[in-house]
């Protein structure tokens, strides 16, 4: 007799739970989805209109939510936007948007679709991961009605939230996110929660944490969930736009999870007219795999291993003192060939390298930046400087930075020192970077020509030098310490 569908669905999330168990590694996966828009209109649609749009980009990622379960995966990350895109008013988003229950309801929605109010969206991403035996990440609008006499109630009488949610491979709503830290552009939204959220969640293969996009840039909950609630691995759908050198996705979210010391799985739209590309499984030791195309408009599914518990793995970088080595260097004299220039808005103070190996200094406020270097050979089409910035950055949100970093400027004029450049011919035979940061929260970022990291190329020491570990395979295009002063903002 065959089994029933009940006892077999139950046999094999039993099967792969013992499979995880069994393992201190688990099969992750993200995908980058290029997001089918709605029609740009002034009007709300219908709901009907509404999830016949959200069905066919639900249709893309059920394909590869499959196809990651085919490969072994046990969690996918999809999107910030994935299900519906973002040319929405506040009013417009409306009919896409549903209530999301507190996970403690202990819902399954894709066996009990009525329990709460409709909500046919939740219903699909419960069945996708119950029917593939697979945790399911994914990024939707949350509904939530209040009280006019609440102050801070809008207007038409409701909450709008950017929301993340996670159902377990039973199809069961395990995790559900508010984004706090709203992007200026998120006027569909506007509301955020109170208090920002810590959202965490067990599984056979550690301790999980979520928050979206602009997020990561934050204290909260970014750092309370990997310094305060220890977290293994935190799930990260963004709709990244680029902005060179710094804040390229795949660049920032490898750096981060080599700073944080934790696995992080980034999941980023794709939509290249926005600079809207870059996703990646990333644990502290470098990236597993990542994928960024501006050329075309396709997406992708990234699938890759890693270690359940990051910290107690041998692989696991030790803590760095970032400011141990750098505070050791005698603090030279300001240079004669400093100058300043914008990088992203900032002003930094920069200095060229104006020999082809050396070691130099520049200083800004309390911060100093030391290189060593030696470069295979000096081109003179090609200019790199050296730049230190030490301030509050108030463009797109106001945080406090410390950056430390070696870059090409976009052509021989100093006055384009800053400005974005994604290609280069200059290689370095090696580099050693340091900064005497006040921080403890610094991302090591190396990026090379083509907009390609460089895993396996470099090293952190445990007293706060960037290194090239081997000789540079690719040209350079920054090289940088990222420092992010938390306390000061």
């Amino acid at each position: 007799m065959l089994p029933s569908q009940p006892l077999l669905h139950a046999a094999v999330f039993a099967l792969a739970v013992l499979q995880a168990l069994a393992s201190d590694t688990f099969i992750a996966a993200v995908y980058e989805h290029a997001v089918i828009l709605p029609d740009a209109t002034h009007e709300p649609v219908s709901p009907d209109d509404a999830l016949a749009l959200m069905n066919k980009n639900m249709d893309v990622l059920e394909g590869a939510i499959k196809e990651a379960a085919q490969q072994g995966a046990h969690i996918i990350v999809t999107p910030e936007d994935g299900i519906y895109g973002w040319r929405f008013t506040r009013e417009g988003i409306y009919p896409y948007l549903e209530d999301i229950p507190d996970p403690a309801v202990n819902w399954v929605p894709c066996t009990d679709p009525t329990r709460f109010a409709p909500a046919p969206v939740q219903e699909r991403l419960s069945c996708m991961a119950r029917n593939n035996s697979i945790y399911v990440v994914a990024n939707m609008g949350d509904k939530k009605p209040c009280n006019a006499s609440d102050p801070s109630c809008p207007s038409d009488g409701r909450y709008q939230y950017n929301t993340d949610v996670v159902f377990d491979p039973e199809g069961k709503l395990v995790a559900r996110y508010h984004k706090y830290n709203l992007f200026m552009s998120e006027t569909q939204f506007f509301n955020y929660p109170k208090k920002p959220e810590a959202v965490t969640f067990e599984t056979p293969f550690g301790k999980f944490g979520i928050f979206t996009c602009f997020d990561i840039l934050f204290r909260e909950p970014a750092v309370v969930l990997v310094s305060e609630l220890q977290v293994d691995t935190v799930l990260f759908p963004t709709a990244w736009m680029n902005v060179l050198p710094f804040l390229t996705a795949v660049e920032f979210h490898s750096a981060w999870a080599m700073g944080m010391r934790v696995n992080f799985l980034a999941a980023n739209t794709h939509h290249t007219n926005l600079s809207m590309t870059g996703s990646g499984i990333y644990a502290p030791d470098g990236a597993r795999t990542y994928y960024y195309n501006m050329k075309t408009e396709d997406g992708r599914l990234l699938v890759a291993k890693l270690d359940s518990h990051p910290r107690l793995s041998p692989a696991s970088p030790p803590a760095v003192s970032w400011s141990s080595y750098a505070s050791s260097v005698q603090r030279f004299s300001p240079n004669d060939h400093d100058f300043e220039g914008l990088i992203f808005h900032d002003k930094f103070t920069l200095t060229e390298l104006a020999k082809p190996e050396g070691n130099i200094t520049v200083c800004q406020k309390d911060l100093c930046c030391h290189l060593n270097y030696k470069m295979a050979g000096k081109r003179e089409d090609e200019v790199y400087v050296l730049g230190a910035f030490d301030g509050l950055h108030v463009v797109e949100g106001q945080y406090y930075l410390q950056i430390c970093t070696l870059l090409k400027c976009q052509s021989t004029d100093r006055n384009t020192c800053g400005q974005p450049v994604e290609t280069a011919q200059t290689k370095f035979e090696m580099f050693s970077l340091s900064g005497t940061f006040g921080t403890n929260y610094v991302f090591p970022e190396v990026l090379y020509s083509g907009v390609e990291l460089a895993p396996g190329e470099f090293e952190v020491l445990n007293d706060g030098r960037l290194m090239s570990k081997t000789r540079p395979t690719k040209p350079v295009i920054t090289v940088t310490l990222f420092g992010r002063w938390y306390e000061k903002d």
